[in-house]
């Protein structure tokens, strides 16, 4: 009830911000002392929060990169940034996540323009109410949502080490999850019915993923430690946020929920700023392998904390990609 009132008030946590916090106020004074450019990918960066990082990543001076789909659209993005920031830098790359191979080409592309690589944001996300296949034959809400992200991330990595090493600031990777990971309970998540669900619920396939994502970085988190890389990865619950709800009717009961919704739901600029701060905050050095939420450190699940599941699953996901595209399995 505690944290239900902190929420509706805004009432800002240790880091001094709170859920109506905005990706600019939280970010204000982030990027002035750092010595370089900073260079960011962030997936889904085309619309909703995602374009609202972007944005407010270019206002600060990061060069960033949008790995689109739709490209025109993602031109258009652009131009509105360099409308309100002529010298920001944006620059967009060709990508499907759902497709392992467009991942891997997407990845060949950047690294062949010698960018540093400084931060890397896993926001892309998609929901279905209808069971679909990724050319993979994955289940699609599983491809785009964790393994194509997943495969992105062990892509980069190196040349985000790498990066890190050369000019002494430390690398930062976020995977965008939801607290609806706390859904799943540990009998139904299993790794053959994430790629081939026999009995198909949306809501319940976009909640595996978003538990796969925490364990990645619970997992990632473990590894980057062991190995001493200057390279930290957090997951972000965004919270739910005002994306245009339509109203067909105008009856007094529509009318009132939406009233009452509106009060809980978050802006796109509110919904980006914990991605923001974890991404640009002098107060994240350091930190690894945590979750956050309204830009504070916050608790998942047992289940997204338990170190087996986490190990079970990036070994299950390498001997998939080892199979599918003869990546190293170890």
């Amino acid at each position: 009830m505690k944290e239900t009132l902190r929420y509706l008030a805004g009432i800002a946590g240790p880091s001094g911000y709170g859920s109506k916090s905005t990706a600019e106020q939280v970010t204000v004074n982030c990027c002035a002392s750092l010595p370089a450019q900073l260079t960011a990918i962030v997936t889904g960066g085309t619309s909703g929060i995602g374009a609202e990082t972007v944005r407010v990543l270019a206002k600060r001076g990061v060069r960033v990169v949008i790995p689109a789909r739709d490209l025109i659209r993602a031109a258009q993005v652009k131009e509105g940034i360099q409308r309100e920031t002529p010298n920001a830098e944006v620059i967009v790359l060709e990508i499907d996540l759902s497709s392992l191979i467009s991942v891997r080409r997407f990845c060949s592309e950047f690294l062949a323009l010698g960018l540093p690589l400084n931060i890397l944001i896993n926001n892309a996300g998609m929901f279905s109410q209808t069971l679909e296949y990724s050319e993979d034959k994955i289940e699609m809400t599983f491809a785009t949502n964790y393994l194509g992200h997943y495969l992105l991330t062990e892509m980069l990595l190196e040349k985000m080490v790498e990066t890190a090493a050369k000019t002494g600031i430390q690398g930062r990777i976020i995977n965008v999850s939801s607290m609806i990971h706390s859904w799943v309970k540990r009998e139904s998540f299993c790794f053959s019915e994430l790629l081939n669900p026999k009995n198909y619920n949306g809501t319940h396939a976009y909640a595996q993923s978003k538990l796969a994502s925490i364990l990645h970085v619970k997992e990632m988190a473990r590894q980057l430690k062991a190995r001493n890389a200057r390279v930290t990865i957090n997951a972000v619950h965004p919270g739910i946020v005002k994306t245009g709800i339509i109203r067909a009717h105008k009856s007094f009961i529509t009318d009132s929920v939406f009233f009452v919704a509106s009060k809980l739901l978050k802006s796109v600029s509110q919904g980006a700023s914990t991605t923001c701060y974890v991404a640009l905050s002098q107060q994240m050095e350091g930190v690894s392998g945590k979750y956050f939420a309204d830009c504070n450190e916050s608790d998942c699940s047992a289940l997204a904390n338990d170190e087996a599941e986490a190990q079970k699953l990036r070994k299950q996901t390498r001997a998939l990609l080892h199979r599918r595209l003869c990546y190293p399995a170890a």
